[in-house]
């Protein structure tokens, strides 16, 4: 526990503490950018574009290596693979609308291609007889191990750009990612952003080229958004709360990483972001499994009240699950009578059956669809001027 402590507070070397706070600004950029994507519904050409950087990693390790270089380059890398994936995206974006490929079929094609023609290039490198090729592989899913501080240095600042283009094309992207339609309407140039949103997908992917890897990148695109998607519905708080959960995925998985040296860097802050998903997934209130299961849960018991007491209103005998939620209610003596109260609730329940009956005749039925469940009386159900309506059409 000491030794967690000393890597949580960046004590454990200025290797680790480079690291841990590179891994922090590339979460939270990764979570901020990426949670457009999910609202956006993109989030699968984000991981053509993962696999689209690596030619692009390999052809600049060429280029460093024979001009005299090491070709280990942190910059020049992520040029090269900012290149190819913006020609992976492009190319994508070109099937889909001048082909008649589906998307879906567009992303597998570029996907395959590129990454295929990587792997290619990695296999010749080895053979090679000049770069410092050791390792390289080690990009793909990532390494912090001998991160120096220019290379953190140049995550932060990749961050910090990605991030500040998000917050600036925050609200054409959330018009375009809820209503592209109104969008267009309304002058957005909605292939524009889109091209932006991936832009900045594939610029985190280059940023996170030494923390994650290029394979791991989109899954911290991906995980933190939706995360945060189970806590909120407000498109601000899914931002924020993604860049939130990206920063403490990365910041703790590097941690953890840097305590355990055995562990990889990138595998670890994935799995942190996992993590967090999981348990976001199981007690978010709202829209949470639990949470779900309990509403669920709730409203099956509501349908077996209400018909229990229309049962007691129209003097038939309850079912035995009806007649347990009745009892539960204090609505049925365990003699099976109904109570004061229990026929005071019959005959309310009555009168709301007939209210909605009378309901459905005046109102159209989309102004009933989602709130008709047979369960919720009419008036918590309509509006005060649909309330007043059926009310005095029913007087």
């Amino acid at each position: 526990m000491e030794i967690l402590l000393q890597a949580l507070t960046l004590r454990l070397g200025h290797n680790a503490m480079l690291a841990t706070l590179g891994a922090g600004m590339f979460g939270l950029a990764a979570g901020a950018s990426g949670a457009f994507l999910v609202l956006r519904k993109r989030a699968l050409v984000s991981d053509a574009m993962a696999h689209a950087t690596l030619p692009g990693l390999a052809l600049a390790f060429l280029l460093m290596a024979a001009l005299g270089g090491e070709g280990r380059g942190l910059l020049g890398l992520m040029l090269g693979s900012a290149i190819s994936a913006a020609l992976g995206l492009l190319a994508v974006d070109w099937l889909t609308r001048r082909t008649r490929l589906t998307e879906d079929a567009a992303i597998g094609a570029v996907l395959a291609s590129f990454f295929g023609f990587g792997v290619v290039l990695m296999t010749v490198i080895q053979t090679l007889p000049f770069g410092r090729k050791a390792g390289l592989e080690s990009f793909l899913l990532g390494s912090t191990a001998g991160m120096l501080r220019a290379d953190a240095l140049t995550i932060l600042v990749g961050g910090l750009i990605a991030l500040g283009a998000t917050l600036l094309l925050r609200r054409p992207m959330t018009l375009v990612a809820f209503d592209p339609e109104y969008a267009a309407a309304s002058g957005v140039k909605v292939q524009r952003i889109d091209l932006a949103m991936m832009a900045l997908a594939g610029g985190i992917m280059v940023v996170g080229l030494k923390i994650v890897g290029l394979v791991l990148a989109v899954a911290m695109l991906i995980l933190p958004a939706a995360a945060a998607r189970f806590w909120t519905d407000r498109v601000g708080r899914v931002v924020w709360g993604a860049g939130l959960i990206g920063g403490v995925s990365g910041y703790l998985g590097t941690a953890l990483s840097a305590i355990a040296p055995r562990l990889p860097t990138g595998p670890m802050v994935v799995l942190t972001a996992a993590a967090i998903f999981l348990v976001s997934m199981i007690f978010a209130p709202g829209r949470g499994a639990l949470a779900l299961w309990s509403a669920r849960r709730g409203f099956g018991r509501r349908l077996k009240l209400r018909a229990g007491l229309l049962d007691l209103a129209q003097g038939r005998r309850p079912s035995a699950e009806a007649a347990r939620e009745l009892r539960r209610a204090g609505f049925l003596s365990a003699a099976g009578e109904a109570t004061d109260s229990g026929r005071a609730a019959a005959r309310e329940a009555a009168e709301d059956e007939s209210l909605w009956a009378r309901a459905r005749e005046i109102l159209p039925p989309e102004a009933l669809a989602g709130r008709d469940d047979g369960a919720t009386p009419l008036r918590a159900a309509l509006t005060p001027d649909e309330w007043s309506l059926v009310r005095g059409v029913s007087a």
